[in-house]
C-alpha cells in the first residue's frame, strides 16, 4: 500500500472514531455541532481552548464529558480572585518523619492531569494567571527551582463569562496567544433547547461514554500532522494572517484604521494544524480554502484587538474577520494550480 493510501486508510479509520466521539459527547450535550467540532479540533491539534459564553450554556459539562470520551484524566479548578499560583502548581511541604528527620516533599497540584478545566479563568489576579504561561506552552512547571513535567497529553480547557466586568481581570495578550481557539457558546435554539429541557429534567441523566485513551489521542496528534496541505492553503493561511497586521505594507485601510494590534506568527501555525483538524474530523485527506476560511474566526479572534476609535464606533472584530476572509478566498493566489 502507497503511503498516500496508507494515509487515508488511517484518516477514514480516525474519522470513524471520532463520529463516535461526537455521538457520545452529543448525548450529554445536545447540538451546538460546531463548539464540539471545535473541542474535538482543539484536542487533535494538541493545543488549549478558550470557551466563552454566559452562565448556564453546559461549558463546564461539555468539558467533564470531553475528558470521559476522550480518556483524559481531567482536574477543574475554579478561578477566583483569592487563587494563589501554588493552589494550581502545587507546594514543598516540610516533613518529619518518626526518627526526627525532616526533608521536603513536593505535593503536586491540579493542573497535573491530562485535562485541566481552568473555570472562569478571568476571575484570578494576573499573578495566578500566569501560573498557566508554562505549563500550556511547555507542558511543564517550575515550582521551587524545580522543572516537573506534566502529564501526556496535556490540554486546558478554560471558560470565561463574557459580560462579567467586576471581580474579574482580562487576560494578557501573551496568554491567549497560547489558546488554539476562541470557542464562543451561543444561545441554543429552540428545538435544541427543547431537547435539553426533555434530557436533564428526568430521573436518568444521559451517560457519555469512552471511545479513546490518552496514547490514542497522541497517535492522532501525530497523524494529523502528517495530513499534507496543498501550497495555495498555505498561501491563503500566510495572506490572511498578514492581512490583519496593521502596520503591513499592503494592509487593506479598513484594517489599518479599525486594528490596534494583529497576529503573530502563532497564529499561522494555529490555522496550518486547524485546517486539517476540520479536514480530518469530514475523513478528508487534504484541507482546502474553505477549511481556512471556517477557521479563521476562532484563530484570529482572540489574537487581534480593535483601536479604541474603532470600538468607540461600535465596529465588530467578527465581521471584519469574515470579509477580510472572504475577499482574499476570492483573490488568485500563487500556488492555485497546485
Amino acid at each position: 500500500m502507497s503511503e498516500p493510501d496508507e494515509l487515508l486508510t488511517e484518516i477514514e479509520t480516525l474519522e470513524a472514531k471520532l463520529q463516535e466521539a461526537r455521538a457520545s459527547i452529543t448525548r450529554r450535550f445536545i447540538g451546538q455541532e460546531r463548539v464540539v467540532d471545535l473541542t474535538l479540533a482543539t484536542l487533535l491539534c494538541g493545543g488549549h481552548g478558550l470557551l466563552i459564553g454566559l452562565p448556564g450554556l453546559g461549558k463546564t459539562r461539555l468539558v467533564e464529558t470531553v475528558s470521559t470520551v476522550m480518556g483524559l484524566n481531567g482536574n477543574r479548578i475554579q478561578f477566583t480572585p483569592d487563587l494563589m499560583p501554588a493552589d494550581i502548581l502545587g507546594s514543598e511541604v516540610l516533613d518529619t518523619d518518626a526518627d526526627g528527620t525532616r526533608a521536603f516533599r513536593f505535593i503536586q497540584g491540579p493542573i497535573f492531569c491530562q485535562l485541566l478545566m481552568a473555570d472562569e479563568i478571568n476571575r484570578a489576579s494576573p499573578r495566578t494567571q500566569s501560573a498557566l504561561l508554562q505549563a500550556m506552552q511547555e507542558r511543564e512547571v517550575t515550582v521551587a527551582g524545580e522543572t516537573r513535567a506534566l502529564g501526556t497529553p496535556f490540554h486546558v480547557l478554560a471558560t470565561q463569562n463574557p459580560i462579567e466586568q467586576e471581580g474579574t481581570y482580562p487576560l494578557p495578550e501573551a496568554q491567549l496567544d497560547r489558546f488554539l481557539f476562541q470557542i464562543d457558546v451561543p444561545y441554543p435554539n429552540r428545538d435544541t433547547e427543547r431537547d435539553i429541557l426533555l434530557a436533564t429534567t428526568g430521573v436518568e441523566d444521559a451517560e457519555a461514554h469512552e471511545v479513546f485513551s490518552g496514547d490514542e489521542l497522541m497517535a492522532a496528534q501525530v497523524l494529523l500532522r502528517r495530513m499534507p496541505v496543498g501550497e495555495s492553503v498555505v498561501e491563503l493561511i500566510l495572506d490572511l494572517v498578514r492581512a490583519f497586521r496593521p502596520n503591513g505594507p499592503d494592509v487593506a485601510d479598513k484594517v489599518r484604521d479599525t486594528v490596534s494590534w494583529g497576529p503573530g506568527p502563532r497564529a499561522a501555525q494555529a490555522l496550518m494544524l486547524a485546517v486539517r483538524a476540520r479536514a480530518m474530523l469530514q475523513g478528508r485527506l487534504a484541507p482546502s480554502a474553505d477549511d481556512v476560511i471556517d477557521m479563521a474566526l476562532p484563530v484570529l479572534s482572540h489574537r487581534m484587538q480593535l483601536t479604541f476609535a474603532a470600538r468607540a464606533r461600535g465596529d465588530s472584530l467578527t465581521e471584519l474577520i469574515e470579509t477580510v476572509a472572504a475577499d482574499l478566498q476570492a483573490q488568485p493566489r500563487a500556488g492555485a494550480a497546485a
